[in-house]
């Protein structure tokens, strides 16, 4: 028995769900998103609440049953209110700023970075040092963050480099000398 995939997907007020097969479309104030469903898991729509139902009691569907759930649940407050997330820069000279559509990254190397922003996301940067990627679509929105967060990972030995907002690094102690 599904937890997850048996609670009931409530639909604000000016959202439209449409059903159709193999996916449900969400359309919002904020956008459009399509939402795939796997064969077997059906979305039955009454009195502005959305629910997902198994055709049988396979394993694989029980175990894509709260998937799909989910995905749409997520579409939904993707059109409504939107996902984001922040990323902080630290180090001696690392800074970000945008230009049109792209970010440009100074991160210790011997070039400066170009990052091209993906379509139906949205960088705002805070202060040269904190950025906030935000969008529609959770997945996009975290793979986006995720990218950036890589052009230069945190260094567990100078605590420099690009991490989430209150993430916490273990500092570790770097080599002693000869005694």
């Amino acid at each position: 028995m599904s937890r997850i995939g048996n609670k009931v997907i409530s639909i604000p007020s000016g959202v439209k769900v449409n059903i159709g097969a193999g996916q449900v479309d969400v359309q919002g104030p904020k956008g459009k998103l399509t939402s795939p469903v796997p064969a077997g898991i059906d979305f039955a729509l009454s009195d502005g609440k959305l629910v997902a139902k198994r055709a049988a009691e396979t394993k694989q569907l029980r175990a894509l049953h709260g998937l799909a759930r989910s995905l749409v649940a997520n579409a939904v407050k993707g059109v409504t209110t939107g996902f984001q997330k922040e990323l902080e820069i630290v180090g001696i000279g690392y800074r970000a700023e945008v230009r049109g559509k792209s970010v440009i990254f100074s991160l210790g190397f011997s070039h400066p970075i170009d990052f091209q922003i993906p379509t139906g996301i949205s960088i705002s940067v805070e202060k040269q040092t904190r950025l906030v990627i935000s969008g529609v679509d959770k997945q996009r929105v975290g793979q986006t963050a995720a990218t950036i967060r890589a052009l230069r990972k945190p260094d567990p030995y100078k605590n420099k480099g690009i991490r989430y907002l209150g993430e916490v690094l273990k500092k570790k102690v770097g080599k002693t000398g000869a005694k």
